[in-house]
């Protein structure tokens, strides 16, 4: 894929100076952060690929209204406007803020989970995942068997296998399942989005069994983008209309404005059902703040109000995704093993097929993500073996099913150079892949390991 004959659909109106460093700072810099890519300090980056999530740029008309922000404790102007814009685009008439997406599903599952309970959902992220198991419940993961497929071309790899759905919920009856989880897009299997066509399959079987669904709505337009692009019998719909058609087949969603929102902070907790509502709000309270700005100041409500509208652009969407494009495009050609098709928000490096002579216990993805800050300056994260974890209940490393690298592309941050120097990274890399070493742990924490735990090189 070429670089677009259209150009962005916005101009610059400031800029951030980065630092270029040379490989010897870049070496002391990952040795002093115990190689972990997470605990380097920022000005050590050139081009940070870690998160999409918080570290895009804001408008013109998002700082604008974070002036109007108020900031009162309770009955706030500012949260009246985040609820009308929730209510607008996705549908929902109660909302309860948080300081972002992993509070709402703290919120969320301290309502609705107890011990033993099974949460299924297309595939838990790390921070859903480990809330699971906080509750002691457990995630099931019931993602399509094509999406462990890297090389396979589907349009839909964030699909829940419903016929899997249906057989546990048949078996252990809504009484061991409290809610069922959907993710969109699938971050943790390639940012793959989920069909309107899947979606309404699982609002079949949940209302046949009578159990809540939910949606983890943080890249829902962008999920909305490739069901107008890739569905049949959506090109001519609005994305705005594909939004809340997304939106009427769940019961609620968890959302991380630090993404879709397009905002540095903030999320909420978002549901239809008044009784839950207010059981929720009493673990608000407790957790984030009062119900009328949760974990929120109100210019960041304000942000995120704005924001929900603007995501449903078309060509904002078609430009951020069509950025994430470009750069699967030059990792293919310079013969990078990635996983097919390129997702929303980000590309994923097949880390296991690039560097096969490392085994599953040296974490490989992981030290794909090294060489790479080493390279280049380029922050990725592993999407692997230690994101995993460790099973609760037998201590036991989990191994996914791909060794991945998400290079994750902040919003309206970075331009098609900045894409160019990454692959050519990869490119410089391919040349010495088989000298690269594996990694142990030297501390290891206990839960969500990959955010501060510290390594060394075998």
């Amino acid at each position: 894929m070429e670089s677009p004959l259209t150009a962005e659909p916005y101009r610059i109106k400031m800029v951030e100076p980065l630092h270029l460093t040379t490989l010897a700072e870049r070496r002391r810099c990952i040795s002093e952060a115990g190689y972990n890519p997470f605990l380097l300090e920022s000005r050590s980056v050139y081009i940070d690929l870690l998160t999409d999530s918080g570290t895009g740029s804001m408008s013109d008309s998002q700082w604008a209204a974070m002036m109007e922000g108020d900031e009162s404790y309770a009955g706030s102007r500012s949260f009246q406007r985040l609820r009308q814009a929730v209510a607008d685009v996705m549908g929902f008439s109660f909302v309860i803020p948080a300081h972002q997406g992993r509070a709402a599903e703290n919120i969320l599952f301290l309502t609705l989970l107890k011990e033993g309970d099974l949460v299924p959902s297309n595939y838990h992220f790390d921070t859903t995942r480990a809330h699971v198991w906080n509750r002691r419940a457990v995630p099931v993961d019931l993602v399509s068997a094509e999406a462990h497929d890297p090389e396979l071309e589907m349009p839909f790899k964030g699909d829940v296998d419903l016929a899997r759905l249906d057989d546990l919920l048949r078996e252990k009856g809504p009484g061991k399942v409290p809610l069922v989880m959907v993710t969109l897009t699938c971050n943790g299997t390639g940012g793959h989005p989920v069909s309107m066509a899947n979606l309404k399959g699982l609002r079949d079987i949940t209302l046949k069994y009578g159990v809540p669904l939910v949606m983890d709505a943080c890249r829902f337009a962008e999920n909305a983008y490739f069901i107008k692009t890739r569905e049949p019998g959506y090109q001519d719909k609005p994305v705005a209309g594909i939004v809340r058609e997304m939106m009427d087949q769940v019961d609620g969603c968890t959302m991380s404005a630090k993404k879709d929102a397009l905002a540095n902070i903030g999320g909420f907790l978002a549901l239809r059902d008044p009784e839950i509502v207010q059981r929720a709000q009493a673990w608000a309270v407790l957790y984030e703040g009062f119900p009328t700005y949760g974990g929120m100041a109100g210019r960041d409500m304000e942000a995120v109000a704005r924001g929900l509208r603007e995501v449903l652009d078309f060509s904002y969407l078609a430009d951020r995704v069509g950025q994430v494009q470009y750069l699967h495009s030059q990792l293919v050609k310079a013969g990078v093993p990635v996983v097919k098709p390129s997702g929303g928000h980000a590309v994923y490096v097949d880390a296991g097929a690039f560097l096969p002579h490392l085994p599953r216990a040296a974490f490989p993805a992981w030290a794909l993500s090294v060489e790479l800050y080493l390279e280049a300056g380029v922050r990725g994260v592993e999407i692997g073996s230690v994101m995993a974890g460790r099973d609760p209940r037998t201590g036991e490393n989990m191994e996914p099913r791909l060794e991945m690298v998400r290079l994750a592309i902040p919003r309206r941050t970075y331009t098609y150079r900045h894409m160019d120097v990454v692959a050519r990274a990869f490119l410089d890399l391919l040349a010495r892949r088989e000298r690269v070493k594996g990694y142990r742990f030297e501390y290891e924490p206990p839960v969500l390991r990959h955010f501060t735990a510290r390594l060394s090189p075998m």
